[in-house]
């Protein structure tokens, strides 16, 4: 049993180098923009733009990653994902100007999904080969990720302000991580599609051709809308949190980042709760339950108003929506590598364009309102899981439709 539990840890924390790898890579530049948007004489509005392009490039990257994740397997391409997202940062370090930065931001997000989709096939296999949860802690390593390239962007800054130095450093520190994920991750089992004879093979080969004509099963659709206001949930808070506690509910502007932090910290410690919360009441639950506090949370604290109140509806979003994509992507692996490629795109698409609706709707109206519209995305995620029968354990059984 010591045994099986040290080959458990040694996988887990192979994949978790790669959600540590993802988290630290996008953070880098992201820190590094305003030196970036320096570099290359950008406006304001060219900026908005390069940062939209690496969503964009990740959303649009379904059909590759379908096509990649039959052809390589999780394992292989997660390697080679990786090993572009190192080449792209040093790419965009030494980009002469804006028309190149562009198109490396936008190789980078497709890159981002590849590895995003990957790296969460394996976590999903990991759950499946030892009957155990893993992969809400897993999502808390990219965090953690993050927060690294916060720290080396810092301390590099200290150094020297040239953005080649700090992202060729940010490189070998990539570089190690990969080297930690390589040896452990788990084999690809692709080998069981491949046909032993010509008659087979044919077959197979029409087979394969039929699937990719075949249109989203029922459950990877509702999956897909889950997914979507789940993410638009988490990722606005980033985005419009601060503003909201500066805006509306009246905090000095010293203040006003504790939104954010609040909400960080309480996903941070929801994901590495999370793995334990899956074994002992389900997926089911925890995602219903989760996204229910997350929503009821910020709509009570939004009607209340205020400092207070405010920090704590964005307690209950952090708390409760933390744990609901790892569940999601979970789910998602169980329908096949097809079903997490879309429902993965779908993801990143409520990423994109979640706080871009909410900039709409608190234009149209106030903050208030387009705050209300989180919460409501929030609410909705219990709703589009409603036909789902998930397991009674994480990693025991696989969801199905109703």
């Amino acid at each position: 049993m010591p045994g099986v539990m040290n080959d458990f840890r040694r996988t887990q924390l192979a994949i978790a180098a790669l959600f540590c790898f993802l988290g630290f890579q996008y953070a880098t530049w992201a820190a590094r923009l305003p030196a970036l948007k320096t570099q290359l004489g950008l406006s304001e509005v060219e900026t908005g733009v390069l940062l939209t392009a690496c969503g964009a490039g990740a959303a649009a990257s379904f059909p590759l990653v379908t096509l990649l994740m039959r052809r390589l397997g999780s394992r292989r391409l997660a390697l080679l994902s990786a090993l572009c997202l190192m080449a792209l940062l040093l790419a965009l370090a030494a980009a002469p100007n804006y028309p190149v930065a562009l198109l490396v931001i936008c190789a980078d997000g497709v890159a981002v999904g590849c590895l995003n989709v990957a790296m969460n096939a394996q976590g999903a296999a990991l759950e499946k080969a030892h009957g155990r949860a893993a992969m809400a802690q897993l999502h808390a390593t990219f965090s953690a990720g993050s927060f690294l390239a916060a720290l080396v962007a810092a301390g590099m800054h200290l150094v020297t302000p040239g953005v080649v130095q700090h992202f060729a450093v940010a490189a070998v520190l990539l570089l190690v991580l990969l080297g930690c994920a390589r040896a452990r991750l788990l084999p690809d089992a692709a080998s069981e599609e491949q046909p032993t004879g010509t008659k087979d093979a044919a077959g197979t080969k029409e087979a394969s051709g039929r699937r990719r004509l075949t249109a989203p099963t029922r459950i990877t659709l509702w999956l897909g809308a889950a997914m979507v206001c789940g993410t638009v949930a988490e990722g606005s808070m980033n985005d419009w949190s601060a503003l909201y506690l500066e805006d509306v509910a009246g905090a000095p502007a010293q203040l006003a980042p504790m939104g954010i932090a609040v909400v960080s910290v309480m996903m941070v410690l929801a994901r590495l709760l999370g793995d334990g919360w899956r074994e002992r009441w389900g997926d089911a639950r925890v995602v219903r339950v989760g996204s229910t506090v997350a929503g009821a949370g910020l709509a009570l604290a939004l009607l209340a108003g205020g400092v207070v109140p405010a920090l704590i509806g964005f307690a209950c979003m952090g708390l409760g929506i933390a744990a609901v994509t790892p569940c999601l992507y979970v789910a998602a692996a169980a329908e096949g590598p097809s079903a997490l490629a879309l429902v993965a795109s779908l993801g990143t698409t409520g990423l994109l364009a979640g706080p871009a609706v909410i900039g709409f709707v608190a234009g149209a109206a106030d903050l208030r309102w387009g705050m209300g519209v989180v919460a409501a995305a929030a609410l909705l995620v219990p709703l589009c899981t409603a036909r789902i029968r998930w397991g009674a354990a994480a990693g025991k059984e696989a969801p199905a439709a109703v």
